[in-house]
């Protein structure tokens, strides 16, 4: 033991002896300090003893407590600016086209609605208007689907044909006097007369998938902008605090601040300090896959666009059906539900023929209404899928990310020439697995790997239910939403 306290002794010795002017010169580390923006009472003109020094090395240093203990405070603020920067582009993709998804759906349905109503009064006139609420209700209770509402959109639609069935078998018989209850009596038959023919069956499947692959993706896009913000902006804990300051700010310390971290040295510390962000990669990669699903969906059979641009004509064709079946369905409703009372004079003198007079014109393709939000969904959907698949494996790519060269790392200067932790020299450890359960032997820094970070794995149960939902709605199916947040 005495034998290596000479030795030691000694090569300190060697050390100091072979710097002398340099190594205790500090002048390096003012400069350096002044130039980062340090406002430090005293640095050390030479070196001095660094007894008091708690994270870097305690032989002959530059560095006070105050500054330790500030450099300390820095690297938590460069750590959380450093995860800013290289999230930025990921949250910023979620934020904007979250945005343009939403903008563009709501858009469409004001489109078809405006539309509609422009065809519909053009084309029957004063008995559409008079019965407009019944549509006016259609899009609203579809807005309402899309914006979160708890809608039964099966149960809507076939509503929304009941109405329409009761309007126009009024409007056809408007010599009898139609009363509430016999409304209701004719609901009873609308499966078995089918008067509109097979568009609502038809229509019932292409907007109830459509729309719930609409909603499902955007609401995914919101849910993968959450988890983005909000894991980007879980702070370091101590121990990684105490492991960045050793690996940013010791070599000021050691009168040496232009030398960076060797790569692997700064790998081992990131991995230890975002270890819980790289337990959410699995599911967050699932998570992106089923968005790539609904996404081709959405280009393919579920496009809500082709399904809402012509629904006008589809309507308008379902019209035309229940008009040419008129006299058949109304014979089978008197039989089921018995003759109504003949109304007076005033109102049979008003002929079927007025009713709907004027015949369906189909738009000419310039009439189309314009593109909601100046884009088409296909081109959204090629934009989305290219930016989900490159941030597959974003949250275990993010330690080698975080050791940007130049800036945090030395870069391609050789191994002799970075930083190791303790001195200028070869860093030996080997590199970290990722996740938390691989940091039991993180040489820099300490992790508890018994105590999963709860706000972490609260986002990965977000992903997980939001995936269960993406799945559905690529089967056509709905989930009943807890929250109505989108």
């Amino acid at each position: 033991a005495v034998r290596w306290t000479i030795i030691c002794t000694f090569s300190v010795l060697s050390v100091a002896a072979r710097a002398d002017f340099k190594a205790r010169n500090c002048s390096e580390v003012r400069e350096a300090c002044v130039t980062k923006g340090f406002g430090f009472a005293h640095v050390p003109l030479q070196e001095i003893p660094g007894e008091h020094l708690r994270v870097c090395p305690q032989g002959n240093t530059c560095c006070t407590q105050e500054m330790e203990d500030k450099f300390g405070q820095q690297s938590k603020e460069d750590f959380d600016n450093l995860i800013g920067e290289t999230s930025h582009e990921l949250r910023s993709t979620f934020v904007s086209r979250h945005q343009r998804f939403d903008e563009f759906f709501l858009e469409l349905l004001e489109n078809t609605e405006r539309s509609l109503n422009e065809m519909f009064v053009r084309t029957y006139g004063k008995p559409y208007m008079q019965n407009s609420e019944v549509f006016e209700n259609l899009f609203a209770e579809l807005k309402r689907y899309y914006t979160g509402g708890n809608v039964n959109l099966e149960e809507m639609l076939n509503d929304f044909w009941s109405r329409l069935l009761e309007r126009m078998f009024t409007l056809l018989n408007s010599q009898y006097i139609i009363t509430e209850d016999y409304l209701e009596c004719i609901s009873k038959y609308t499966d078995q007369l089918k008067p509109f023919g097979d568009v609502p069956r038809k229509l019932k499947a292409q907007v109830t998938r459509a729309f719930i692959a609409a909603r499902t993706f955007v609401q995914g896009l919101s849910v993968g902008r959450e988890v983005a913000m909000r894991v980007s902006k879980v702070s370091s804990t101590p121990a990684c605090t105490r492991a960045l300051t050793k690996m940013l700010y010791c070599p000021f310390c050691q009168g040496m601040p232009a030398v960076k971290a060797c790569k692997n040295y700064c790998l081992n510390v990131m991995k230890g300090c975002l270890a819980n962000q790289a337990d959410l990669d699995p599911e967050w990669n699932l998570y992106i896959d089923a968005m790539l699903l609904v996404a081709q969906r959405l280009e393919g059979p579920f496009n809500i666009e082709s399904v809402m641009e012509p629904i006008d004509v589809k309507i308008s064709e379902a019209i035309m059906n229940m008009q040419d079946n008129s006299a058949q369905v109304s014979y089978r409703v008197f039989q089921g539900c018995g003759q109504p009372k003949p109304a007076g004079m005033t109102r049979s003198a008003r002929g079927v023929s007025d009713v709907f007079n004027a015949r369906f014109r189909p738009y000419s393709p310039e009439e189309r209404p314009t593109t909601a939000a100046g884009t088409s969904l296909d081109r959204l959907v090629v934009d989305i899928k290219e930016k989900l698949k490159l941030s597959k494996k974003f949250w275990s790519n993010l330690p080698e990310a975080m050791c940007v060269e130049d800036k945090v790392t030395a870069g391609n200067a050789s191994d002799e020439e970075c930083w190791n932790g303790h001195t200028k020299g070869s860093y030996f450890p080997e590199v970290q697995k990722d996740g938390l359960t691989n940091q039991l032997n993180n040489p820099e820094v300490g992790v508890d790997i018994t105590r999963p970070d709860t706000f972490i794995r609260q986002q990965i149960m977000a992903l997980r239910v939001m995936t269960n939902k993406l799945k559905n709605a690529y089967n056509g199916n709905d989930i009943y939403f807890q929250d109505s947040s989108k």
